[in-house]
């Protein structure tokens, strides 16, 4: 319970409070995302392991690469269907699966296309899976600690998993694939050692006919389109964060003339800040509203891309990355969290989904669309059009209704005919 200041006590009473099975599934988000050894790295292997032309290598990935909006719609319906467990554990066995025959197989490109459209179904299928089930355990006063613990996590883990993926990747390509699939197989048995069963979907409770199903889910999408508008509008907010994945390695090396290791110092940033400020930031995130929230990171990320229109050098990327963190963490946050606080509970996990397809439909058009731009009006234009999205966000939320929990308390049906609450 919270303590009568209202600040909380500390971050590790708090994380003891969970279910142990979150902090198993906390665990295992970070072995899963330190283990990614491969695909930071997939760009090189197929050039240099696999002998590809670079721009076959990066039509091979965008390929690829839409195994990931897959993976996230499919997530939903298989949480829905047949658990939280095994949808967690089938993304991490496509993920060994896929990154085992890229590893392997020596064939035509294609299927080398088709190997990693496998693994990324199972990327994309774990991150919904795992805000499904944060949302199924967690109470809501605990959620938005729980999705701050699982980012912090997340972030730590894609900080370690690049640098020990290029150490393993110096001696062998082989060790690097092994490294990954081991992380995934370690993840399985966390999963399944301590993450429980389903009993509603073990016992057909959260399901009854499927047209039954089918009607109640259409009727609750349409209950809950003020949750579908803010994930939609919530792709004003990641599109800015992988357009300068994409823009800062390449601005950094050839507008700066800089070493391309720096751009590893801006992803020390991000972690750092992270982990610095994440909880901090999650203890005021009760004192405002939702609106206010939304708003507040998109200010945040405007800010952030606004110092690389005014003067790019090297000072005020590192200074932009600090903002623009901050934005990050509270969106991070805050979205999963509505989600989980405002939508039926048989609905949880096909939102989550589509949560995760906004993030990947980011990672398919935003590197085309700013290589685009750069290639016909230059690099300035690619870092003005990125400050033109997250003001496109801000106006958005602001339009919108946007529910806060007090009031999703307000409009809930009485305790006698309400349906059980998660736990």
């Amino acid at each position: 319970m919270r303590g009568a200041t209202g600040a909380g006590p500390n971050w590790l009473v708090r994380l003891g409070e969970l279910p142990v099975a979150l902090r198993a599934l906390f665990l295992a988000a970070f072995v899963n995302r330190a283990g990614m050894f491969v695909f930071p790295l997939l760009a090189v292997y197929l050039v240099r392991g696999k002998g590809l032309s670079t721009g076959g290598a990066g039509l091979l990935i965008s390929v690829g690469s839409t195994g990931l909006l897959v993976g996230s719609l499919l997530s939903g319906p298989l949480c829905d269907l047949r658990g939280r467990r095994p949808a967690l554990v089938c993304a991490l066995l496509l993920n060994a699966v896929g990154y085992l025959g890229l590893a392997t197989l020596n064939g035509p490109p294609w299927s080398y296309a088709v190997l990693l459209f496998v693994a990324l179904v199972g990327m994309g299928m774990f991150g919904p899976a795992c805000n499904t089930l944060i949302a199924d355990l967690a109470t809501p006063e605990q959620r938005p600690f729980a999705y701050t613990i699982s980012y912090i996590g997340n972030n730590l883990g894609m900080g370690v998993g690049p640098l020990l993926g290029g150490v393993a990747a110096a001696y062998s390509y082989h060790v690097m694939f092994a490294g990954n699939i081991l992380a995934g197989l370690v993840c399985v048995a966390l999963v399944m050692v301590w993450v429980p069963r389903d009993d509603r979907v073990a016992h057909g409770e959260a399901s009854g006919s499927p047209r039954a199903a089918e009607g109640k889910a259409f009727r609750g999408v349409l209950g809950d389109t003020h949750v579908l508008l803010v994930v939609l509008v919530s792709f004003f907010y990641v599109a800015p964060l992988i357009g300068l994945e994409y823009l800062l390695p390449l601005s950094v090396t050839t507008v700066l003339h800089e070493s391309a290791g720096l751009v590893g110092v801006v992803y020390t940033i991000n972690s750092v800040i992270v982990v610095g400020f994440g909880l901090a930031i999650e203890k005021r995130i009760p004192r405002y509203s939702t609106k206010m929230l939304l708003i507040t990171a998109g200010l945040l990320w405007t800010l952030g891309v606004a110092l690389l229109v005014l003067a790019f050098s090297l000072t005020t990327v590192l200074l932009s990355t600090v903002v623009w963190t901050l934005g990050e963490i509270i969106a991070s946050v805050v979205i999963p969290t509505y989600i989980a606080d405002h939508v039926q509970e048989r609905l949880v996990g096909s939102f989550m989904a589509l949560n995760g397809f906004v993030l990947g439909l980011a990672r398919l058009v935003v590197p085309a669309g700013l290589g685009f731009i750069w290639q016909a009006h230059g690099d300035r234009s690619t870092f003005v059009t990125l400050l033109l999205i997250p003001l496109a966000g801000m106006a958005a939320f602001a339009l919108l209704r946007i529910r806060n929990p007090a009031a999703a308390q307000a409009l809930a049906p009485p305790a006698a005919t309400a349906e059980p609450t998660r736990k």
